[in-house]
Formats: C-alpha cells, sequence, structure tokens
C-alpha cells in the first residue's frame, strides 16, 4: 500500500516546480500519454474493442496536454485600491486529493483526474475499480518514469466499500474526485461533509437523445440513425453519457426503429482484442444478470421488444459475458427501465408530437448529465439544447468531448466540473492578499490615556 502526503512538504516543492511551467514538467506529462500497449491492455481489462481504447488513449494524451499547457497560465487577479495598498489573488493547491475512477473507462476517467491535480501542484491517491485496474496501475506506474516525484502520486487498490470509504471519510483529505454510481456518491458526499472536504461527482445519467422529423432524408437520414445507434450501444452501452432514451417524432417513429432494429442486429460482437468487433462484452456475470433483470422488467411493464433481450446464439459467444443489442418501442415514464439507469445496452423509445412535449421528455428525469438533439432547423435546434436541463448537449451530433471544455451534469448527475479551465480549479483554491503598504494607526478606538 502506499500511502499519500499531508499537503504540505511534497506539495509544496511540487507545486512551486508545476506553478512555473518548467519544461521538463510538461515534457513528463505528456511522456504519460505515449504508450501504444495501453489500448490492448484496456481491452483486456474492460472488454471494449481495442479500436474503442485507442479513442481513450487519444482522449489520455489531450488531456495531460490540455492540463500541462496550463500549469503556467494559473494566474490570479490584481485590484487596484490606491497607491498605499497592493490588493491582490492567488491561485494555490487545493491539499490531498482523493480519485476514484469507474470500472467502464478507467484509462480516460483516471487521466480526467490526475492530469488536472498534477498540474495544480496537488498531492493525490488514486483508487481504480477492483473490477478493472490494470491501466490505473500502468498509469501509476508510467508517471512515476516521467519524473512525478516520490508521494506525489499514490495508489490504493481495494474494494469501494473498505478502500474506498477510507479516503472518502478522512479528515486529510481536502478534496474528493468521485464517478461512478448515484448511491454511492450520496454516501461519498454525506461523508466528506462531516470533515467539509470537497467534493466533485459525476453520477451517470438517463440521457434523452430527441429526433425531430425534420432531419431530412438520405444521408441525413441515415446519419441520424447512425448515431443514435451508437449513441446507445458504444461500449455495449457502458458508457454514463449513453442515449439510451431515444424519443421520436411520431411521425418518423415507425420507419425509424424498424432501421434502428436493422442496424443493431448486425452490430458485430467478439472479443475486444479482435479487430473485427465492433463491440464487446459486457464487463460482469453482475451486469449480465442485471440486462437480463431490466429485459423482464420492460416486457412486463408493456414495452414492446422489437430486437434483442438475450444473450446471442453463436457457439463463439457462449463463454463471455455478451448480450444483444436491445430495442424497446412504446415506452413512456411509467416505466422504469425509462427512468433508471440501465448502463448496458437498452434502448427504450419514447415518441411525441410537438416541441413543448419533446422538451417535457427530454427534462423528465432526476438526472442532467448529457442529452443530444437532432433537427435540420437552426432555430428550433437552439431553442430546444438550451432549454433541456443537462450539462452536455449536443447538436446534431452525440457522445464528443473536448479537453478544453466542461464536463458534468445537473441535478443527480452530480456537482462539480472536470475537464476544461472549470475542471482545474476543481484542484484549486483562491487566496486572497492584502497588503498595506503605508501602515498607520486605524485610529478606531480612543488612544488617550486616563488622568
Amino acid at each position: 500500500m502506499h500511502t499519500f502526503g499531508d499537503g504540505n512538504g511534497l506539495s509544496d516543492s511540487w507545486q512551486h516546480s508545476t506553478g512555473n511551467g518548467e519544461a521538463g514538467n510538461r515534457d513528463g506529462l505528456l511522456l504519460l500519454a505515449c504508450w501504444a500497449h495501453s489500448a490492448r491492455l484496456e481491452a483486456l481489462d474492460v472488454g471494449k474493442p481495442v479500436k474503442e481504447s485507442l479513442g481513450d488513449v487519444r482522449g489520455v494524451c489531450a488531456t495531460i496536454r490540455y492540463n500541462a499547457g496550463a500549469a503556467d497560465k494559473m494566474e490570479g487577479a490584481t485590484i487596484p485600491l490606491g497607491y498605499d495598498h497592493v490588493d491582490f489573488t492567488l491561485l494555490e493547491p487545493v491539499g490531498v486529493t482523493a480519485h476514484i475512477v469507474p470500472w467502464n473507462y478507467p484509462l480516460l476517467q483516471i487521466s480526467w483526474k490526475i492530469a488536472p491535480a498534477l498540474a495544480a501542484g496537488c498531492t493525490m491517491v488514486a483508487k481504480p475499480s477492483e473490477v478493472t485496474p490494470l491501466s490505473t496501475i500502468a498509469f501509476v506506474r508510467l508517471a512515476q518514469e516521467a519524473g512525478v516525484p516520490p508521494g506525489v502520486l499514490n495508489l490504493i487498490q481495494g474494494s469501494g466499500a473498505a478502500v474506498g470509504a477510507a479516503l472518502t471519510d478522512n479528515p486529510d483529505v481536502d478534496f474528493i474526485s468521485f464517478t461512478g454510481g448515484l448511491s454511492t456518491g450520496q454516501n461519498i458526499a454525506r461523508s466528506a461533509a462531516a470533515h467539509v472536504s470537497k467534493v466533485a461527482l459525476e453520477l451517470g445519467g438517463k440521457n434523452p437523445h430527441i429526433v425531430f422529423a425534420d432531419i431530412g432524408t438520405g444521408d441525413a437520414w441515415d446519419a441520424a440513425v447512425d448515431q443514435v445507434l451508437t449513441g446507445v450501444f458504444l461500449h455495449s452501452g457502458q458508457v454514463c453519457s449513453s442515449g439510451t432514451r431515444v424519443i421520436l417524432e411520431e411521425s418518423i417513429a415507425d420507419d425509424f426503429v424498424a432501421q434502428l432494429a436493422e442496424r443493431a442486429e448486425k452490430i458485430r460482437m467478439g472479443d475486444g482484442t479482435d479487430a473485427r468487433s465492433e463491440t464487446g462484452p459486457l464487463v460482469s456475470q453482475q451486469q449480465l444478470d442485471k440486462m437480463e433483470a431490466f429485459v423482464a422488467l420492460g416486457i412486463s411493464e408493456g414495452a414492446k421488444l422489437v430486437t434483442g433481450g438475450g444473450r446471442p446464439s453463436d457457439p463463439a459467444l457462449a463463454d463471455g459475458y455478451f448480450f444483444l443489442p436491445t430495442i424497446f418501442d412504446r415506452c413512456d415514464r411509467s416505466m422504469r427501465i425509462v427512468t433508471e439507469e440501465t448502463f448496458g445496452p437498452i434502448m427504450t423509445v419514447e415518441r411525441f408530437t410537438d416541441e413543448a412535449e419533446a422538451i417535457m421528455l427530454g427534462n423528465d428525469t432526476q438526472y442532467g448529465l448529457a442529452a443530444g438533439v437532432r433537427t435540420s432547423d437552426p432555430a428550433r435546434g437552439e431553442r430546444v439544447v438550451r432549454a433541456l436541463r443537462h450539462g452536455t448537449v449536443w447538436l446534431n451530433d452525440f457522445g464528443y468531448y473536448t479537453a478544453a471544455a466542461e464536463w458534468g451534469g445537473f441535478g443527480k448527475s452530480g456537482n462539480g466540473r472536470e475537464l476544461g479551465p472549470s475542471g482545474l480549479a476543481e484542484y484549486q483554491e483562491l487566496k486572497h492578499i492584502w497588503h498595506n503598504t503605508a501602515p498607520k494607526p486605524a485610529g478606531w478606538f480612543d488612544a488617550a490615556t486616563e488622568g
């Protein structure tokens, strides 16, 4: 087991080196992303196809590059008060940070947390999911090889119930960054509150993807079908921002669902290390059992099962945790498969007749992580994306992010932000300094002596 610093000794020297923006530190951060084997490692550990894992590696590179570039640009402000005062603010490291990452994107998620923490000059403890720890272990080892000082980046492994609780219910931890489930996030928030520790939580979602009838025909129609399909079934739906709630305008719904089903049935499932695989298995037997339970629930609730709903018949896939891409039509807000996060390859389809109803359905959720809108009408697109209460809204696109823009949710999708300037700011404290260059008596109390 590794230990973490107290936010003073090692962290002081680290903040000064990073804050000066030394070229060696920047180069060291960039080196963290230069590993060809990481995509295969992620595929073996998580089950996703290698080509998807390569996209994750590119995201790691972008995240490290962005935060490395920001390390020497963390500036405060000067407030003019007159000739005899100097008033200014400084950005300082928040202190000791704890990072808890999920099992679905362990490599990418750990970079989202460690890169800004390093740039800000924090010490940290990283805890990967006990289900998929391999890429985090590799990341920390490479960080040490790249020159991160001993004691700055520390790795601890174990179950969330035991190790996670020790990190989050700890007076020595100044900031906790957690990505995972709602109930765990609520427990972390309660534990942190006892120590008044700062917390950032990304807690998943139940994300709408709204498709208007005016999307067009031909290539525009095909693009819409493709992106809706990808938004649900990428990584077998094990994505917090997965657009599992597809909300279609009634006049095109039948045709759109039919084409979604046709495409879904052609998705190539297989071993993540096989270059031909378009999607891999679920992460565990527990996740497989969960999908089977949700399918049974959807059927019992009256949803129409269009395709999928079980394990594939291919004998080559019999030994893995594979589950067919599944589509339910004729769903409504009374159904648990519509309101609860399934976190798997299950799409639900709801229908609307006008713009107001589409917005209402899109916002009718306790979550608010991400949403998508598809329309050829620019004015309508702007109205709808502004009306949706979700942290990220894609217009005529879905699923993309940039290291330069913030990521996080509304409602029970969490609080705080990752990536972008606000993501870096989570790891900083603002200090205000008032300097009187010509001190004199305040003159508030009478200085006269008695007698």
